[in-house]
């Protein structure tokens, strides 16, 4: 009776990895295509909005400001609020673009 036991356990090596291993691999691949691929892909489309930021164009900080840009370097940016009032950000305060120049004209 003990050797059939042993010898059901000793078959079942494999498969016993199995079912050890395979929820662990499932919910990497889960959380991977459900947090990390997203993320991945909105910090791309950000980065490549922030590339684009020229002279002109109309931008909201991510505090809420809304401006145009005066001054344009490689981290920071200028952005004139009303007629008398400019502010210096960083680039990467920019949190989306409302009105591009070329769209203006």
């Amino acid at each position: 009776m003990f050797l059939l036991a042993d010898a059901a356990t000793t078959n079942t090596g494999a498969v016993g990895y199995l079912y050890t291993y395979g929820p662990l691999v499932l919910m990497f691949v889960v959380l991977y295509f459900l947090l990390i691929r997203p993320q991945q892909k909105r910090q791309k489309t950000r980065s490549q909005m922030l590339g684009a930021l020229k002279k002109g164009d109309k931008v909201v900080t991510i505090g809420g400001l809304h401006g145009t840009i005066m001054e344009i370097t490689e981290d920071t940016c200028v952005l004139r609020v009303n007629d008398a009032t400019k502010m210096t950000f960083d680039r990467s305060a920019i949190n989306s673009v409302t009105q591009s120049a070329a769209a203006k004209e």
